[in-house]
This record gives structure tokens, C-alpha cells and sequence, in this order.
């Protein structure tokens, strides 16, 4: 993992301020999972989250879950075919690293939780939706994950 998450929530504690949102450090907590890790067990009675899937070299993918959402944030990311776009399936379609890996939908599963850090954005779901998703959109332009959005769109 090549970025700092405490830089990037102090700058991004200074866009929502910009934004109106005036969210304070406190209502966010910084999860760091180093590979390997085993995913979370369950997203925490009265908050959301933004995660950020990363290898050694780049970031792979940026999500967010609102608070009724425990399966996209426990589970659906690591198995094919769990919802749309997941980081699984996104790493099946991607030649490149199925063949330098030698990946295949029964061990993409473990590669993810052998290969990735996991770092999970916590935010209390009193501060609404809108700052959920600032955040989220917020990595994802300063982190550029390689699987986001369309191919098409990339």
C-alpha cells in the first residue's frame, strides 16, 4: 500500500468543509486491514463506510455502503457473481493479471484476501449520504483505482 489514509482523510476532512458538510475527525474512524486479511464480520450498528482495495502497487478498487448494506461490505467483493460490480469479477476480466497470477473464479477469493490491503472509512450514518458519497467520489479522484466505473468509461 503506497498511500496514507490519515493524509487523505485531513484533506478530505478540508473538501467537506468547503462542500457545507463540516464533518469533525471524530465521526470518522480509519479501519487498516494489511494483507493478508480476513474481511470484516459486519459493518457497525449506526455507521457507513467507504473502502479502498489496494495491492503493493496501485488501488484496485473504491466503494461505499450505506448502513443496511452488510453483505456489499463483508462479502460480495470477494465472490464472483454476488452482485454487480464486484472486485472479483472485476479482476476475472482482467487478462493481465489472471494470467500472471493464474487466477480462475474458485482462488480469486483467496488472492484478494492474500494480495490486497483493505482500508475501511467509517463514518457515523448521522452524517447523512451525501457526505458517504463525497467521500467515496473524493478517492476515487485522488486514488484513480484501476477497476472503476465502465471499461468502457476508462
Amino acid at each position: 500500500m503506497n498511500w496514507d489514509p490519515e493524509a487523505l482523510l485531513a484533506d478530505f476532512l478540508s473538501v467537506a468543509r468547503l462542500a457545507g458538510a463540516g464533518l469533525a475527525r471524530e465521526s470518522i474512524d480509519i479501519e487498516i486491514l494489511r494483507k493478508p486479511h480476513r474481511p470484516p464480520t459486519r459493518l457497525p450498528p449506526g455507521k457507513m463506510a467507504v473502502y479502498v482495495f489496494s495491492d503493493d502497487e496501485r488501488v484496485l478498487k473504491v466503494g461505499k455502503v450505506g448502513p443496511r448494506s452488510q453483505a456489499r461490505y463483508t462479502s460480495q467483493h470477494y465472490r464472483v457473481g454476488s452482485a454487480p460490480s464486484t472486485l472479483a469479477a472485476s479482476i476475472l476480466k482482467d487478462a493481465a493479471l489472471l494470467e500472471r497470477h493464474q487466477l480462475d473464479e474458485a482462488s480469486v477469493s483467496d488472492w484478494i484476501k492474500n494480495n490486497t490491503h483493505r482500508v475501511n472509512f467509517i463514518i457515523d450514518s448521522d452524517c447523512g449520504v451525501p457526505a458517504l458519497t463525497l467521500l467515496e467520489a473524493f478517492l476515487q479522484c485522488r486514488l484513480s483505482p484501476t477497476f472503476e466505473g465502465f471499461s468502457s468509461q476508462r
